[in-house]
């Protein structure tokens, strides 16, 4: 019933492509569904013809969060709650943000804002963890933020350390990007006794940046694959808590679980909300964070020997620049677009098992340049869609065909020009260091 829906709005939109309400309620049905990806596309396209729409943005956010995606929603909701006509959604929205980021009297402030709004859009389980609304003493919350007392510090977590089986072989392209990490990381393993002549420790940091959707995750995870060690993903939901101090032991606790299982990769996904600019931030506590977090990369009490950090993230120019000093994320790495090559090994990963014909694949690889691996994952996807409908009319599979592709490549634009857009400021305005090269080269600046 659902894809009956899909399929009657598509062909809605297709008739009226500028109908701003009937690509948002596309995107809703989308999202109802579990299609998050496909939901944050019809929302940017409906963004594109309405940019001052303020619902818009707060759908487009709400579908960031709903992915994980924090930092991009942030962006929104701070630009939306600036506005005098401010949705009071929006102030609830941004107080969750907040409290994933550990700044709970920020989180209670906009939470009150959007309540005293319009009382319909309180959100009772936010309300409950805040410590706002009946049944909660005033005495509570002090100042915008819980006290210790209020409630048990959560447990330690205990994240699962993986194995990976993939390696280097199964990522397509990045050669440059895959040296890097094998200097830093592979070959101190591998020959260890020439590290040891020069007195060179094996461990450190890597700090992966690009557009998203390129394979920060699956390299880091291919490298652990490389060498056969544990594997250790740390999402910000993993550290971050409002409790005083809890995030700051969340964060210990993870690296002494690399440490006992080292060699281990210890990955830092979307790592700017973790280590932001310590002068952009409104809390002590996220500052305190911060400092735990380099305290722990430095080695001061433990050593990190055998411990091989890496972290990704879309927007390096949020991160302080204490974690780019010698000894921590000492190597900064552009993951740009996939090149050819690249593309034509993704486009055979996501049509493998389909039915197909000779698919031209170099063809298909100029027609889609800038694309990131999520675009043409989403190539593939919008392609198979289309023969669906025709398999489900004729009741045989119909074979997929260069032309399918072809087309829906066509119908689709990458993502990682949004990103560039903003990379290119930081690039030729903001570059000291020559941090952001790696980008000028790209962009042929």
């Amino acid at each position: 019933m659902g894809d009956e829906a899909i399929a009657g709005l598509r062909a809605a939109l297709k008739v009226s492509p500028d109908n701003v309400p009937l690509r948002v309620h596309l995107a809703r049905t989308l999202a109802s569904l579990g299609r998050h990806e496909e939901a944050e596309q019809e929302l940017r396209e409906a963004l594109a013809l309405a940019p001052d729409d303020a619902e818009v943005k707060l759908a487009l956010a709400r579908s960031y969060r709903q992915q994980g995606k924090l930092s991009q929603a942030v962006v929104i909701v701070e630009d939306l709650c600036q506005r005098r006509d401010t949705p009071p959604a929006a102030h609830v929205l941004y107080a969750a943000l907040l409290l994933a980021e550990g700044d709970v009297r920020g989180a209670v402030t906009q939470y009150k804002l959007g309540v005293e709004a319009d009382p319909q859009v309180a959100d009772e389980q936010l309300g409950r963890t805040l410590g706002i609304g009946e049944g909660y003493d005033a005495g509570e919350v002090v100042d915008g933020r819980v006290r210790e007392a209020w409630q048990e510090p959560a447990a330690e977590p205990c994240s699962d350390v993986e194995r990976p089986q993939i390696t280097f072989q199964d990522v397509g392209g990045m050669e440059a990007v895959k040296e890097e990490i094998r200097i830093k990381i592979l070959y101190p393993l591998q020959h260890p006794e020439m590290y040891q002549a020069y007195g060179k420790q094996m461990g450190g940091g890597i700090l992966m940046y690009g557009p998203p959707g390129c394979g920060k995750t699956f390299v880091a995870r291919a490298t652990a694959g490389e060498i056969g060690a544990g594997f250790l993903s740390v999402g910000i939901n993993d550290v971050l808590d409002m409790w005083t101090g809890q995030s700051e032991r969340n964060l210990h606790s993870l690296f002494e679980q690399a440490r006992l299982n080292r060699p281990c990769v210890l990955f830092f996904d979307e790592v700017d909300a973790l280590g932001g600019r310590r002068s952009d931030m409104r809390s002590g506590s996220a500052r305190q964070l911060i400092n735990q977090f380099l305290a722990e990369m430095d080695g001061v009490d433990y050593s990190n020997d055998g411990v091989l950090v890496l972290a990704a993230t879309n927007a390096p120019w949020h991160i302080d620049p204490a974690f780019r000093r010698p000894g921590r994320f000492d190597r900064v790495l552009f993951v740009p677009p996939p090149d050819a090559a690249a593309r034509e090994d993704i486009l055979r990963i996501h049509l493998r098992g389909k039915p197909q014909e000779v698919i031209d694949y170099a063809s298909l690889a100029k027609h889609t340049v800038d694309f990131s691996g999520a675009d043409i994952k989403a190539v593939v996807e919008q392609a198979v869609e289309v023969k669906l409908r025709e398999a489900i009319q004729a009741g045989v599979p119909r074979p997929l065909t260069s032309k399918d592709l072809l087309a829906a490549a066509r119908a689709l634009k990458p993502t990682t020009r949004e990103w560039f857009s903003t990379a290119r400021n930081y690039a030729v305005y903001s570059n000291q260091g020559g941090i952001y090269d790696d980008v000028l080269k790209y962009l042929k600046l």
